[in-house]
């Protein structure tokens, strides 16, 4: 297929998680089960670099196009320094780390665990940890756009902070969705964000509490399929905002991905499916490339496992089936 080819050296295991870099749209970061984190020239089609952890990674973000960082089972918040390969460890919190973002207006990075914290932590300080806020339950994803934070937890509870004022969330939210996230991203334009739950349905959500905004959130099922009149149903593993569009991507267990627009709410595009589960998926800083991470995800148990394909990831490039009908520039 010319519109997508596979990276060159991917991980043993499962991938937890594709980022690409802020500033660099050809550099990617891919987390792992394996217990690496991989560092990629996506147009070189290139392992630059490997960090190797004590467990399985659960969580990736770059800072800069020099320094990244990882969090996962073996609970160490880590900075990878990409050019040498040297690894600093920041801290720890005191369960697995399963998701993390960057805050480039800060300079903070921000992760969050199964240990029900949220934690600040400022790479340069010579005791980085700065902060860690208690939440009522299991962090399972977070996102981060402009100042705004949101945090998916489980028991279908959200907390959106101001980052600036972490002493109480703005708004704290029950799921629109009836089962377990699994998925969450932040519209582009800091408008709201998307999340996807394991019973393959998709909530679209606005951050402004006045009716008006909240009349225009809606959900719909994705991800599904009907095989001899039964209906199969499978997690939205990931969600990913076009950076200039805004349009959505969303990734399921059933191999595929789609492109949404939530303004006219309707599915522009599905790719071909993969022969396997996708994971994670990432839009690069100028919308050109989404990587996708293609990986057995355990729905199917040890038996599952026995006959799964090995894991990959794909570099497609992205053209015109992201633009919502009718684009004119923002």
């Amino acid at each position: 297929m010319a519109d997508q080819f596979e990276l060159a050296s991917p991980p043993f295991d499962s991938v937890s998680s594709v980022r690409f870099s802020p500033t660099d749209p050809n550099q990617l970061l891919v987390s792992s089960w394996d217990t690496t984190v991989r560092f990629y020239d996506v147009v070189a089609n290139e392992q630059k670099s490997k960090f190797d952890h004590r467990a399985a990674v659960l969580a990736c973000c770059f800072s800069d196009a020099t320094r990244a960082y990882s969090g996962g089972l073996d609970t160490s918040v880590r900075e990878l320094e990409l050019q040498t390969e040297k690894v600093n460890h920041l801290g720890q919190h005191s369960d697995a780390i399963s998701c993390m973002n960057y805050s480039r207006e800060q300079n903070t990075l921000i992760t969050g665990s199964w240990d029900r914290t949220v934690r600040f932590w400022d790479p340069r300080a010579s005791s980085p940890q700065q902060s860690s806020h208690d939440l009522p339950e299991r962090v399972y994803n977070m996102d981060l756009v402009n100042h705004i934070l949101v945090v998916a937890m489980a028991s279908r509870l959200f907390h959106i902070y101001d980052i600036r004022k972490m002493d109480s969330p703005a708004q704290t939210r029950e799921s629109s969705l009836k089962f377990m996230t699994r998925a969450l991203a932040c519209m582009s334009d800091g408008q709201g964000y998307a999340t996807g739950s394991v019973e393959g349905r998709i909530a679209v959500e606005y951050f402004d509490p006045n009716p008006q905004a909240q009349e225009k959130k809606y959900a719909f099922k994705c991800h599904r399929q009907t095989i001899d009149d039964v209906d199969h149903v499978w997690p939205v593993n990931a969600l990913a905002f076009h950076p200039v569009y805004n349009t959505f991507a969303s990734a399921g267990s059933d191999g595929t991905v789609s492109i949404w627009d939530h303004k006219s709410k309707k599915r522009l595009r599905q790719y071909p499916k993969y022969n396997a589960p996708v994971p994670s998926i990432a839009f690069n800083c100028d919308g050109t490339k989404l990587a996708v991470g293609v990986s057995y995800t355990w729905e199917e148990g040890e038996e599952g496992a026995k006959t799964a394909e090995r894991p990959a990831v794909y570099i497609r490039s992205v053209g015109d089936e992201v633009k919502p009908k009718g684009w004119t520039g923002s």
